[in-house]
């Protein structure tokens, strides 16, 4: 399926936008490396072309990808570039020789929660609200292999993001961003 040059127009206007979301949401937490170079793997041919052919605006173009041919090939190239999804961090156990997942560092967790936050955002539009990203974390529970220590971070952010709203918890990711480097 080759892109055309509607959808690519619209499928990099939808990119751009979810990078400048987490990019203030990283800026907000105090990782701003992280936001100037978050997705930057979505300009690649492996992953642009294929996602501007099945762009829809309402949902990622993997999950078309994925209906056309049971895969997809640009999830599978973000995904082995892309540190803040939980995807990323799997292995093989040593003791169990099976994969298994890892626990990820913070830097990374957090990433992956303005991430959510951003996708959230650019999906709903003017349906998103703070609730929406713990909604969409919850419905895909069963079908997550993720470390226990990692998903619980994760939830505990988004309900946070729920019940206090974005400026109470980006206060609260900076002071734990800050203990965890020992200065708090």
């Amino acid at each position: 399926m080759k892109p055309d040059l509607n959808n690519i127009i619209k499928h990099l206007n939808t990119v751009n936008r979810h990078r400048i979301y987490v990019c203030i949401h990283c800026f907000r937490a105090g990782l701003y490396w992280r936001g100037l170079v978050h997705d930057l793997s979505k300009y690649s041919a492996e992953e642009f072309i294929t996602s501007a052919a099945h762009y829809q605006g309402t949902r990622s173009p993997n999950e078309s990808e994925r209906e056309e041919y049971g895969y997809s090939k640009a999830w599978i190239h973000h995904k082995g570039r892309n540190k803040h999804h939980f995807e990323y961090w799997t292995d093989y156990s040593p003791v169990t020789r099976k994969l298994e997942p890892i626990k990820m560092p913070l830097t990374y967790v957090i990433e992956m929660f303005c991430d959510r936050v951003a996708a959230s955002k650019i999906y709903m539009g003017a349906d998103y609200t703070d609730a929406a990203p713990l909604a969409y974390f919850e419905k895909g529970r069963a079908h997550r292999y993720i470390h226990d220590d990692t998903s619980r971070l994760l939830e505990k952010l988004l309900r946070m993001l729920k019940e206090h709203g974005e400026d109470y918890t980006f206060a609260y990711i900076r002071h734990l961003r800050k203990r965890s480097l020992g200065k708090a």
